[in-house]
């Protein structure tokens, strides 16, 4: 199995349980492996046959931007399914970091892994 990744795509987004959270955007950072064949893409030089990152990292922008959640669980998990419901990935490793800037630098964050069904 091959691996396409994406790292330290940034989205913002409204994230967050405290009131000032849900007032202002917030910057999410993803890292994205995803397990595919890229055989066929390599075999024939073609991007129809590739798992398109660019298109990949649009939907990304797309789902998350447009998200509410209160939990970075419940957007990991939501964008994890999302990802193997419309695109051809086997297994995926995400990565969802929300920087805390005000808090003296640290960040905060989870990691998932999930697989498509029969994988």
């Amino acid at each position: 199995m091959d691996t396409v990744f994406i790292r330290g795509l940034e989205i913002p987004t409204l994230i967050g349980v405290a009131e000032w959270e849900r007032q202002v955007e917030q910057i999410v950072v993803i890292n994205l492996e995803l397990a595919t064949d890229i055989t066929p893409a390599a075999a024939g030089d073609d991007l129809r046959e590739a798992l398109d990152y660019s298109v990949v990292s649009k939907r990304l922008r797309e789902f998350i931007g447009a998200s509410t959640f209160q939990l970075i669980e419940t957007l990991a998990e939501r964008t994890a399914q999302m990802i193997l419901d419309e695109f051809p990935v086997r297994r995926l490793r995400l990565e969802l970091v929300k920087p805390r800037p005000n808090s003296g630098g640290h960040t905060v964050g989870i990691i998932i892994e999930r697989s498509a069904p029969g994988e």
